[in-house]
């Protein structure tokens, strides 16, 4: 398969690479800037150059081609800077550039307090950590809802994945998982295992359309 990824110098993009290419994937990682990438040179791995993630013509070359498209874009809110939203914009821009490339297949990463709360969550989760972190952090969540909502409403089969708390922890392969749902009693999960599960969902069909809460 042929993987394009968005965010590819970012945290988790970085290892959606890794693993990718350690799968057998040829991925094309598409940056703005290619010295920040920090994976050695690979036959099955092509680097685009993209200023403007927001822009479907610039992006449409990155498309051509591919499988599929996994995002690991996250707002640049989670650096804890006001800005201007960069996920909701760069996705509804990305289903624009798949549509023209005729790809369908996208995962893409968002956060566990975007999405509905978790079957059997605790009383204090519910009522005390969700509304205080989604006031602390609205316009991250915004940015992503609208994210969210910009992929369900394209023609693509999607799948988001919502984590807690990231950690730089190693992959463990034994995290957490609901289809359709949060996970109960989610607090962190390394961003290695989060890089497995966008990965994972593109090759699943139960998970099209859907949610997928991750946790350790």
């Amino acid at each position: 398969m042929r993987i394009t990824v968005l965010g590819a110098t970012g945290r988790v993009g970085r290892q959606v690479v890794q693993q990718a290419l350690d799968a057998g994937h040829a991925v094309t990682a598409v940056v703005r800037n290619p010295e920040r990438l920090p994976i050695a040179p690979h036959p099955r791995l092509d680097v685009a150059t993209v200023a403007d993630v927001t822009d479907p013509e610039a992006l449409f070359p990155a498309m051509s081609g591919c499988d599929a498209v996994v995002s690991a874009l996250g707002p640049a809110g989670n650096k804890g800077a006001k800005s201007a939203p960069i996920a909701g914009p760069a996705l509804r821009a990305t289903v624009e550039a798949m549509g023209q490339a005729g790809v369908r297949r996208l995962s893409a990463l968002s956060a566990a307090p975007v999405g509905p709360e978790a079957e059997g969550e605790a009383i204090f989760t519910r009522k005390v950590v969700l509304p205080m972190l989604r006031s602390l952090q609205k316009d991250l969540y915004a940015d992503l809802a609208s994210m969210e909502q910009a992929i369900a409403e394209a023609p693509v089969e999607w799948t988001v994945v919502r984590p807690p708390m990231l950690l730089n922890r190693p992959y463990t392969g034994t995290y957490r998982r609901v289809v359709g749902g949060n996970v109960p009693g989610a607090r962190t999960v390394s961003r290695a295992d989060v890089a497995h599960a966008l990965l994972t969902c593109l090759d699943e069909p139960e998970t099209v359309g859907q949610g997928v809460g991750v946790a350790a």
